[in-house]
């Protein structure tokens, strides 16, 4: 009861400034600690304690990793982290949509910079009390620039030592040209710069790249191809979206900046299911993000190929004991479909459709 008035009471607050308040809550060990089914998943030579992870957009200077481990999560994406402290575009920045389950944010990679983000890290590593659970940082380039790729080098030198894997953010709809990154030569250069800023530190983690959602079939089998050849070891999809689907109702949809939650689930779900038909099981693992919610969103997204889940808005919009119900809501689906793990029902309906239409049906009667 006090986490639901506790979400309440956040809500009364303007979006950006309900943000802060939560971080700084989670940094202090304020949360709630649920007991939780296990539901193990191994990827990219990771153990995971459940498949569910907190996305990157909300601990974006590593300021409570542990505190939201605490809420359940499987794992943590630190970030967006860039090289250079910058303080993202101007306010107001960040928009609910109510009546949409859905928040519009135009942040634009604000972070304190890599120096900052190391400090806390090292001495989270040299303290007793961390929570058992992977971390992932999710690094991305400085809006001024000259060469975006050597940002993502530089800031995978500076924190892969804290890392259980990295990201490259290359998605964001709000960095000018960041988006470019993906096509092409320069994804494969900024690879490349994820890879040479391992060498240099001496430490090799697993690689991901998350990628976003607006994308054209040719574009989605282009990045996979890519991705396998170069040896990536996930592929997180999806980032926010730029569109905005005409069944919005609330008066912010016309903001600038992605669009997350609720009408980003089945736009990012397809795309998901599209990688995994271009993967067909060889190379990147998948990580599903965009729109979930609940359990049978997190198991459609399971079905359709993903080894992983992620979410954030819903994080945002229903409070801190959302992550428990999602992995039990899970576990559930899992029983009622006569899986005894997450790899056993993962890729088992590739169309997405199907999916979504098949978790919510089993959600509805179990």
């Amino acid at each position: 009861m006090i986490w639901q008035l506790a979400s309440r009471l956040a809500r009364l607050l303007p979006p950006e400034a309900a943000h802060r308040a939560a971080v700084r809550t989670l940094s202090l060990g304020i949360a709630p600690s649920p007991s939780l089914p296990s539901l193990p998943v191994s990827l990219a030579g990771l153990s995971f304690d459940n498949p569910l992870g907190l996305a990157a957009g909300f601990d974006k200077d590593a300021a409570c990793p542990d505190g939201a481990l605490q809420l359940g999560f499987g794992h943590v994406e630190l970030g967006t982290i860039t090289p250079d402290p910058q303080p993202g575009n101007p306010r107001p920045r960040v928009f609910r949509l109510a009546d949409d389950g859905a928040v519009i944010n135009r942040y634009g990679f604000n972070s304190g910079g890599m120096g900052a983000a190391k400090a806390r890290l090292a001495a989270r590593q040299a303290g007793p009390n961390r929570q058992q659970g992977v971390i992932g940082i999710n690094v991305g380039a400085n809006k001024t620039s000259a060469a975006s790729t050597d940002d993502y080098r530089l800031a995978v030198t500076s924190l892969v030592a804290f890392a259980d894997y990295i990201t490259l953010n290359i998605s964001s709809p709000n960095t000018p040209g960041l988006r470019d990154l993906q096509a092409g030569d320069n994804l494969r250069r900024t690879i490349a710069a994820g890879r040479d800023g391992m060498a240099a530190a001496g430490r090799t983690v697993p690689l991901f790249v998350k990628v976003a959602p607006d994308l054209e079939d040719a574009d989605i089998e282009a990045i996979c191809a890519t991705a396998s050849a170069e040896g990536v070891d996930g592929l997180i999809a999806t980032n926010t979206t730029i569109s905005r689907p005409q069944t919005l109702r609330s008066p912010q949809a016309a903001e600038t900046g992605g669009l997350s939650g609720a009408p980003l689930f089945e736009m990012s779900t397809h795309v998901l299911a599209a990688m995994a038909r271009h993967l067909a099981g060889n190379g990147p693992a998948l990580i599903g993000a965009g729109g979930v919610a609940t359990g049978w969103q997190a198991y459609a997204k399971i079905l359709v190929g993903a080894s992983l889940v992620q979410l954030y808005t819903a994080l945002a919009l229903h409070g801190p004991e959302l992550p428990a119900r999602v992995i039990s809501e899970l576990a559930a689906l899992l029983r009622a479909d006569g899986h005894d793990s997450i790899e056993a029902a993962r890729g088992s309906i590739p169309d997405a459709g199907a999916a979504i239409r098949h978790a919510l049906h089993l959600a509805q009667n179990v």
